[in-house]
């Protein structure tokens, strides 16, 4: 593990990424203008890090005080892994890929049950229930690859013949709107346990239960369109910050921005639409400078601007983009998206999950690969005439 020293009364940094894995300029010094912000006692990144739009995505940072832009506008953003109860060899996928363009579509489940199920109350925003985002959002039918810890897998109930289902989405225009509010008060932070802060953190805490909600109802979507049945596996939260106290008894803020907890359990932590996704066991004496966080997936190697000029995206380009090196099918009707999250847009995952296992933080469980990766049926300028901004800063 590295460690950045404490210079100018920033925070240190440790930092889980070996020498071989690539870490962007700015994401170097976004960490360390993140050390330096008012109360922070400590910041974990992981290899994955890569630069954000308020401070690097894929790391931890502890603080006495609460950064609600540390968090970021996608509160509640995470993975959820689903397991379905149909062999994943009997999939029809070129008619799936047909039925889940419902994805695209308002839910039509009924919103006002699945919130008071869930003990969640209304907001303004509750329409896009059951909606995927745009950016590097997904929902992707897997198969299970190989199990390389049998007795984790065997606890978790993983089962080699059947499909998964991996969705990554958030809290939508829910958790932008939370953002926004706080920033406007004008305060960079808050004190834990002032007005402010309650306030934030109880608005915060219902997205990231929203965003968890969306998930499973994504997932089920998917399961009806496969016709099976759905249990879950792992759905943990990377945009977020809880309240915890240390050894001394301090109440501080433990805030991940593009982090997985560690401390709930299995981890899955994807690569890009043309790689393997793992399933990884976080090891119970890991390092204490990780902060109990996790790389939540590849991280981005290039930002999306850039990729317009990296990959091609004319008619006759598209049927490989559509397609993954597993034979895989990827339904996305936005070229310019097919550009900016095509698999070079990402860093190795494989190197990623290696600096994990190297610095002691995990063990791999199963790998899972993609057979039919959803991001959008059609583009969003043509249905609406603006392109979708509902990503706004994250990963894939």
């Amino acid at each position: 593990m590295g460690t950045f020293p404490n210079v100018d009364g920033r925070a240190p940094i440790h930092l889980f990424a070996s020498s071989k894995s690539w870490i962007e300029g700015n994401a170097t010094l976004q960490l360390e203008q993140v050390a330096g912000l008012p109360g922070v006692r400590a910041v974990a990144a992981m290899p994955d890090l890569h630069p954000g739009k308020y401070g690097p995505v894929g790391c931890a940072i502890l603080s006495e005080r609460i950064h609600p832009q540390l968090v970021g506008s996608d509160i509640g953003c995470g993975m959820g892994l689903f397991e379905l109860d149909v062999p994943a060899r009997k999939l029809r996928l070129d008619h799936l890929a047909e039925r889940m363009q419902a994805l695209d579509q308002p839910w039509d489940g009924g919103v006002e049950t699945a919130l008071a199920d869930a003990e969640l109350g209304a907001t303004a925003f509750d329409a896009a229930l059951g909606s995927i985002g745009g950016g590097n959002h997904f929902c992707e039918l897997q198969a299970l690859d190989e199990i390389l810890a049998p007795d984790a897998a065997a606890r978790a109930g993983l089962d080699r013949n059947l499909a998964y289902v991996l969705v990554h989405s958030g809290s939508r225009g829910l958790g932008f709107s939370i953002l926004e509010r706080a920033l406007q008060g004008g305060q960079a932070s808050l004190s834990i346990g002032s007005d402010a802060a309650n306030a934030y953190l109880a608005d915060h805490d219902h997205a990231v239960r929203w965003a968890k909600l969306n998930r499973r109802i994504i997932a089920e979507q998917t399961g009806a369109a496969a016709r099976a049945g759905l249990r879950p596996v792992s759905d943990l939260a990377h945009n977020m910050v809880e309240c915890r106290r240390d050894a001394a008894g301090d109440v501080l803020a433990l805030h991940r921005k593009g982090a997985a907890a560690a401390d709930r359990g299995l981890v899955p932590v994807p690569g890009s639409r043309g790689t393997l996704s793992y399933l990884v066991e976080p090891l119970a004496d890991m390092q204490a400078g990780a902060l109990a966080s996790l790389a939540h997936g590849a991280g981005r190697k290039y930002d999306r601007a850039s990729m317009h000029g990296r990959v091609r995206v004319k008619k006759s380009d598209v049927a490989k983009l559509e397609r993954n090196p597993f034979g895989g099918i990827v339904v996305c009707g936005d070229r310019g998206l097919l550009a900016e999250e095509a698999p070079d847009a990402y860093k190795n995952i494989e190197r990623v999950i290696a600096d994990l296992v190297e610095f002691g933080l995990v063990r791999v469980v199963a790998t899972f690969r993609p057979l039919l990766t959803f991001k959008k049926s059609q583009s969003t300028a043509a249905a609406s005439g603006k392109r979708d901004r509902s990503w706004k800063e994250d990963r894939r």
